[in-house]
Formats: C-alpha cells, structure tokens, sequence
C-alpha cells in the first residue's frame, strides 16, 4: 500500500493536493498515510478520517468529507490499490482541459485502463490477473474507443466538481445553468453531487453515466493504466466476484449482459466451428485448434502491451493455465449469475435493483430452504 500511495505523492503537477480518505481511526492504512505526510511534507497533503453515510455504497460514503472539503475543482478518484506513473496526473488534467474539436463535445471525464499486478501469487489471483489483463482490458478500450455509451471503472477517475454538481443520476439531460448564476455550496443541492450515487454498487460507472447523458460530455481514456495491485484471492473469490459485478450491470446494461457469452472465446468458437464443418466440412478439432491458438495470441499481446513487457518465462505457464481457466468458466459464471440477484459485497447481503440500486438483505430471511424477500433500503439511511 506505502508504493500505491506514495506514487500520488510523486506526481510532476505544479499545483495540487491529497486527501487520503479513512472510514475508521483503526484502519492501518492511518499509519502508512501519517507516514506518508511526514516524508513529503512538502506535498499539500492530508488525511481525512471519518464517513458522511448517503447510502449502502461505503467508498461513496469515505468519500464525501473529501468531495466537500477539496480546494480545487478538478477531481482525480484513485483506489487506495492503484500504483501511477509520476506522469499521469498531468497527461489527464490535459486531456479533461483539452477544447473539443468541432462537431465533437467536450470533455467530461478522463479515466485510465486497469492493469492487474498479481503481487500475490494464489491461483485466484492468477485468473483474476488474466482477466483483467486480457479480456477485460480487450472489451474496456473497445467500447471506449467505439464511444456507443458511458464504460467506466472507478480504479483511475478524474472529472470536474462542479460538473457532478449539476447531476442526480437519473439520466436526464440537463440544461446549462445561466451565467449569472450564484455559485452554491457543494452539497447544498438535495439529491444532486456525489450523495446522489451512494445508492449504486456500481458508482464508477453511474457517474461516467451521468457525466454522458445528463450533461452531454464524452469520456476520453488515457494513455496511461492504473496499476491495480491484486491481494490473495481463492478460486472461489474470484467466481463470487464475477458473479457479483455480472449481476450489478445486468440491471444496468440487460441487452449488453445477455450477449456477453457471445464476445467469449468457447461460444463464439463452439458455434463458428459447427457453421464451418456444416458448410466447408473442415473438422471442428481442427477449427478449434486454430480459433483458440489465435484468441490466446491476440489476448497474449493485449497483456505485454499493457505490461510493456513480456511475461516472464518462469510464470507464462501460469498464465496459460490462468487463461484457460477464465476463458473455460466464463459461461458457467455467466450462467449462476444471470438468474439470481442477490451478491454479497464485504462481508453484507445485497439486493441489486434497477440501474444497479442495492438494497440489503436481512440475514434472517436467508436459510437453506430458500430465501423471503425481506428487504431494507440503504439509501434511506444507515
């Protein structure tokens, strides 16, 4: 965590401050950022320890104090597990100031490609870090580039405070405020800024969303990635996640969720070597070889471009093994999670609603003959 941190400390911008975010006074985290502070002191640096609770979402909730107390407008959002380059900081305040080029519009929102750093070495995080190296990173740079909607992963974001002002997550379009206008406090406004998406799992997204449709800015995606630092996780861990974040976003984006087998190396494989045999004859063996001995080079290269490196020799048989793993259950994962809608999110029960709401669940209703809806809005209240 000390590298993580230490890389915002790092950064070669003129002018800017940190403000590390503490939900609790017993957190070890204190302890590494109070370290932090003292070595740096020449960084406009604090620390803020403590929630606003707005809802069930607890990195929301952390972040309210900051969101309301941050000397400048522009925001950068950075997971406490996410390493940069001293760079990054100024390649996208660039990027977020650049004017729009005519026909296009302005920029709302600059993000970053997540990159895993398997630091521990479990076979959960092994195929966690193929996924996310891989086929994850595949499918975020596409959609980013295709620019259909809003895809966003909160691990590296940055955008204007007084942009997610003017928002409340319903996805309206929002007409320009006047330019006589008196400025307002942050958070004055009910319903609207940051508080309005401690309701969502999904809060990353919502914003990106919201910054999209309701105040008509396009996202632009970084050069740089957001390193993202992988701990211990069990095969099991990594399903459960999965299942997890395939559930949130199928209330969010259905159609897209119920295609998603179909962009998978097995289903896109099985069906195309079944046309192939029925209408040339070639064996399907033979299709298949080929088909997924050209997928794994394609997701092979899409890793060392991001790593900027190749895999070692001594873990790239780990990482096949990692990658077949994810690429063969992938539609079973799929499967659990396209039928249920409860997830469990550190260590508490969820009800994922529409446009990725949750609501928790009371442990009561949960036994091993089946489940009673008997929920509990969060948004309403802690």
């Amino acid at each position: 965590m000390f590298e993580n941190l230490e890389s915002t400390c790092l950064q070669q911008y003129p002018k800017f401050e940190i403000l590390f975010c503490i939900a609790e006074e017993t957190d070890q985290a204190l302890t590494v950022v109070e370290e932090l502070i003292q070595k740096y002191s020449q960084v406009d640096a604090k620390v803020i320890v403590g929630e606003e609770i707005v809802g069930p979402n607890p990195k929301v909730n952390n972040l309210m104090r900051a969101y309301k107390s941050a000397k400048y407008d522009i925001l950068w959002v950075l997971d406490s597990n996410v390493l940069v380059d001293p760079g990054t900081l100024a390649r996208a305040v660039d990027a977020l100031q650049t004017p729009p080029k005519p026909g296009k519009r302005p920029i709302g929102l600059v993000h970053h490609v997540p990159f895993a750093h398997v630091r521990e070495r479990s076979f959960g995080s092994r195929v966690e870090g193929a996924f996310l190296n891989t086929n994850h990173a595949k499918m975020y740079i596409a959609l980013n580039i295709l620019a259909f909607d809003s895809c966003v992963t909160g691990k590296s974001s940055m955008y204007r405070r007084s942009d997610i002002e003017r928002v409340n997550a319903d996805l309206k379009a929002k007409p320009l405020p006047p330019l006589d206008e008196p400025a307002r406090a942050v958070g004055s406004r009910k319903g609207y800024g940051m508080a309005a998406f401690g309701k969502f799992m999904a809060e990353d997204n919502m914003i990106g969303m919201a910054v999209w449709h309701e105040l008509g800015l396009r996202h632009d995606l970084s050069c740089d990635i957001a390193e993202n630092a992988i701990g211990r996780m069990t095969f099991m861990d990594y399903v459960w996640r999965r299942v997890r974040w395939i559930r949130v976003r199928k209330t969010m984006v259905l159609a897209a969720t119920v295609l998603e087998p179909f962009t998978e190396s097995v289903v896109v494989g099985l069906l195309t070597a079944w046309a192939v045999r029925y209408f040339v004859g070639l064996p399907m063996w033979l299709f298949l070889l080929t088909h997924f001995s050209i997928w794994f080079v394609m997701d092979l290269d899409i890793q060392t471009a991001l790593a900027g490196q190749p895999i070692p020799k001594s873990e790239q048989w780990q990482f096949f093994l990692a990658w077949w793993t994810r690429e063969l259950c992938a539609l079973p994962i799929w499967a659990v999670a396209i039928v249920g809608s409860t997830v469990v999110w550190r260590g508490r029960k969820y009800k994922v609603l529409a446009n990725g709401e949750a609501m928790k669940v009371d442990d009561a209703s949960f036994s091993r003959k089946g489940r009673r809806d008997n929920y509990e809005l969060l948004s309403q209240g802690p």
